[in-house]
């Protein structure tokens, strides 16, 4: 199953075809997603207590993980996921505009990159600074 929690996703077949929502829950096991905003049924909860009142919940249902396919954060698509081995780990990306599309990872390479190009600073002891300036009061004093 190529879809994650936080993925954006869009249903390809059914009653909600066409629709658009965030992945709330995955199940690998039965090879199905809970979408926001897709799928909703309506359950009757009865009052268990005195102080509570029957009412009628509306919330997502799952659906299989076969009628969704993730939208790419970069081209805006609907894409198949294709695998890629990047700094030997195995990663998500969009078979379209071939973008990462594990957000962890993507912010960690930025970051990775951002530190490569930046020339790191030079450090300088405070012992090394000593030596080379202008002698030390205490040392001043013995002479």
């Amino acid at each position: 199953m190529n879809v994650k929690v936080n993925d954006n996703v869009l249903v390809i077949t059914g009653k909600y075809k066409g629709k658009q929502g965030k992945v709330l829950a995955a199940n690998p096991k039965a090879g199905t997603v809970i979408v926001e905003g897709v799928n909703i049924v309506h359950k009757h909860e009865k009052a268990r207590k005195a102080n509570e009142t029957s009412k009628i919940v509306t919330e997502e249902s799952p659906i299989d993980a076969s009628n969704v396919e993730v939208v790419c954060g970069k081209c805006g698509k609907a894409t198949r996921v294709g695998h890629s081995i990047v700094d030997g780990k195995k990663v998500r990306i969009c078979k379209k505009c071939g973008a990462g599309l594990d957000k962890a990872f993507v912010k960690k390479s930025k970051a990775k990159a951002a530190e490569e190009t930046e020339a790191p600073k030079k450090r300088t002891r405070k012992r090394s600074q000593k030596a080379d300036g202008a002698e030390t009061p205490a040392e001043e004093n013995k002479e």
